[in-house]
């Protein structure tokens, strides 16, 4: 039958509870022992007093170190939109470049079993942002293909402008012929024109570009390309509004050639564009750190 605790008579268990109070005051060796205090009298030395240690303070969580990308800003604009198709009328429509008068946008290439250029270049942006957000830096996307088409190419360069940011990268792919291979980054070219004026930013745009494509390499195994720049992987355009426009230091990426079957096999692989991310995400930290 279970023990029941209830059954124990009153007057066992007051007891009960002298002897464990007795206990207490006579320390570990039982009752029969005499109280401390009285032996330390009998034998003269001093009663020992009771020394409590100091609370301890509590506990506080040490700041974060600062993340190395901590205080800038970059403005990632991913290249084209994916329902720029389906408005042909609104992105044929002609904007101002400085130059000279371009479409607002374009609907971008395709690889031959039509992966689009626009849905490279947002899977890529999404993971370039969180590369730099994890880095401590502030992300601007131009679009995240939640309007209908664009914006075009004065509105990209204007957004990068307002938002003040210490880098601007446009992300694309290119589609060029079979045999083309390897990706490139296109630097402003000095430009004064009408609403244009790039003197303030060919220099630091060039060190961007220097430091995204050395690293891109780095990153991806990838070579530059075979078709232009002479190897560098550097390519320098004045016919670019986003480029001629800008008032902070900005290039734009070509990941590849979609049109080439080798390079097309590259771009529509997941674990390829997050190589490709990292590697333009080291680049943009490189230039920013100096």
């Amino acid at each position: 039958m279970p023990y029941d605790h209830r059954k124990i008579p009153a007057r066992a268990s007051a007891l009960a509870c002298a002897l464990a109070a007795c206990a207490v005051l006579a320390g570990c060796g039982g009752a029969s022992q005499p109280p401390k205090a009285a032996n330390a009298k009998a034998t003269g030395t001093p009663t020992p007093t009771l020394t409590l240690a100091p609370t301890p303070e509590p506990t506080r969580d040490k700041p974060q170190a600062a993340r190395p990308l901590s205080g800038r800003t970059v403005v990632i604009d991913p290249g084209h939109n994916p329902r720029n198709f389906q408005h042909s009328r609104e992105i044929n429509q002609k904007v101002d470049i400085g130059t000279t008068r371009k479409e607002c946008d374009t609907t971008g290439t395709s690889t031959n079993a039509d992966y689009t250029e626009a849905a490279f270049t947002l899977d890529v942006s999404h993971r370039l942002r969180d590369l730099l957000k994890a880095q401590g830096a502030k992300v601007v996307l131009t679009h995240d293909a939640e309007r209908p088409y664009g914006p075009c190419i004065d509105e990209r360069a204007r957004i990068g402008n307002e938002a003040h940011a210490d880098a601007v990268v446009s992300l694309h792919a290119d589609g060029s012929g079979t045999g083309n291979r390897g990706f490139h980054v296109i630097l402003p070219a000095r430009v004064s024109s009408g609403a244009a004026n790039t003197s303030k930013i060919v220099g630091p745009s060039r060190r961007l570009g220097e430091a995204v494509a050395r690293h891109f390499a780095l990153a991806t195994g990838t070579a530059p390309a075979n078709y232009l720049g002479s190897g560098s992987g550097l390519d320098v355009r004045e016919d670019l509004g986003g480029l001629n426009l800008s008032t902070v230091p900005k290039v734009f990426v070509e990941c590849g050639n979609m049109r080439d079957p080798k390079d097309a096999a590259l771009l529509t692989d997941a674990a390829w564009r997050q190589k490709a991310a990292q590697g333009i995400a080291d680049g943009i930290g490189t230039y920013l750190k100096g």
